[in-house]
């Protein structure tokens, strides 16, 4: 069972986590790098942000997650 503080502290983490990760989306979009490198930082930049999302979810779930504190 998901307590209200527990669920309020998993989203407060995903949004803090999902702007810091906009801003470094428009970032690299603002730098405006070369084609190559502009779609590779994009990918590393979704890549990170899926394996962050794991890890809450795993830490939510009463896994070990990706993170330790």
């Amino acid at each position: 069972m998901i307590s209200i503080s527990m669920a309020v502290t998993v989203l407060l983490y995903l949004v803090v986590g999902g702007l810091i990760f906009w801003l470094l989306w428009w970032l690299v979009s603002y730098v405006a790098l070369p084609e190559p490198f502009n779609k590779i930082a994009h990918v590393v930049l979704a890549v990170l942000a899926v394996f962050v999302v794991i890890g809450i979810l795993l830490g939510v779930v009463g896994g070990t997650g990706l993170f330790r504190p």
